[in-house]
């Protein structure tokens, strides 16, 4: 019950200069999960990458201004804080080790700015590889056929319990001939390498 509110919409406002070098604002959006009531929140470092002011917004709408406690780049991982009045509705993380191929996933997130999407499928494979836009090579990755969008990365995996096993953090969308969008291939960190 507390998952789909321990869910978060993660808006980061990025400086970018143009090809006559004026600066203008450039907004990323993508999901997140709160870790625990203090207000601490896991998320993919590309959601908040270069990012000045970052914007968390809960399921009740309320928005909080987030500090960045920690990265790690070569994982595409971040863990941000934000200041609450109140105790905090958290996931609880479960054990990546324990996943086998088949198994029911569940995957919710905030794609195309939407809140509180969720989607199911299975675990498709384990152990993947995958070159992410810095030309890290992130290994060891879930691969699932649950349906993550733009606006998903950052947002959890859940097992069929209700725990966290992964962090949702690409689609494998190759356009040929014109068309374009997801294939059915997701890919998630797994919760163990965020813990």
């Amino acid at each position: 019950k507390n998952n789909s509110p321990a869910t978060v919409n993660i808006t980061s406002i990025v400086y970018q200069r143009d090809f006559f070098f004026q600066v203008f604002p450039q907004k990323g959006i993508g999901s997140g999960f709160i870790i625990n009531a203090e207000g601490d929140i896991i998320t993919n470092n590309h959601v908040i990458a270069g990012s000045k002011n970052i914007t968390v917004t809960m399921s009740d709408q309320k928005t909080y201004k987030a500090t960045v406690a920690g990265v790690d780049r070569r994982s595409d991982l971040a863990i941000l804080h934000i200041n609450a009045d109140k105790k905090l509705p958290h996931v609880t993380l479960g054990n990546s080790d324990d996943l086998v191929v088949g198994q029911k996933v569940l995957a919710i997130g905030n794609p195309f700015g939407l809140e509180g999407t969720l989607t199911t499928g299975i675990v498709s494979s384990l152990n993947r590889s995958l070159q992410n836009e810095d030309g890290n090579n992130l290994e060891g990755l879930i691969q699932t056929d649950a349906a993550i969008n733009p606006g998903n990365s950052g947002g959890p995996m859940f097992n069929s319990r209700g725990e966290v096993i992964g962090i949702n953090t690409a689609i494998y969308s190759p356009q040929n001939r014109g068309e374009a969008g997801s294939i059915g291939i997701g890919f998630a960190i797994p919760i163990n390498r965020a813990k």
